[in-house]
Parts: C-alpha cells; structure tokens; sequence
C-alpha cells in the first residue's frame, strides 16, 4: 500500500491553500525579501501517512515553513464598464501583485 504525501491547509492573504514540501506557490504580496524565510501558524488541516488533523480553527503548534523566491505582478486583467445606447465605455486595467514562495516544511 503506498503512502499518500503530507500536506497541509494553510490560510494567508484571505485565502487557503493547500500545500505539500516543494509546491510552488503565487500568495498574496508580503514585505519580505528574495531568499527570505518565512513561518506560516495559521494551519488548518495537516495530513499524514494515515492521521488527518483538524484545527478549530487553527492547529495549535502547527507551521508551514517556506522560502521567498521572487516578487511580481500578475498579468493584466481588462475591465470594461459598459452602456449600451448612451455613448458610455470605460476601461480599465488591473495587476495584482504576488510573491513567489517554495514550501520548504510542514510540522505538527
């Protein structure tokens, strides 16, 4: 029988994700340098071999360990506000900035 990977749920920038050691992963941004090491502590769920943990809402203990790779821009998405039959467009262009992480370690 093969093992299933660990992973874990984390939560940063509103959002969750879930994550195992070596994901690639583009978060919301964080003042933080390239090759910087950070520590995630809201982890929601962690899973090992055949033990799944659930916190409520966060596992007390658990951390998510991850390195900064870079910082960027997401591409460009268009918004057009639109009227028809009364001469009226406005358009509109938004990049949301991300940062780059790697996860480098889960621990409960």
């Amino acid at each position: 029988m093969e093992l299933a990977p660990m992973y874990a749920v984390i939560q940063t920038g509103g959002k969750q994700y879930r994550v195992e050691e070596g994901t690639y992963l583009k978060i919301e941004k964080l003042e933080l340098g390239t090759g910087d090491s950070i520590e995630f502590d809201k982890v929601l769920m962690i899973q090992t071999d055949d033990t799944v943990k659930v916190g409520l809402p966060f596992i007390e203990g658990g951390k998510v360990t991850a390195t900064v790779l870079s910082q960027g821009r997401h591409d460009k998405i268009k918004i057009i506000k639109f009227r028809r039959r009364k001469h009226h467009m406005k358009q509109m262009g938004h990049r949301q900035y991300y940062t780059e992480i790697q996860i480098t370690g889960i621990s409960a």
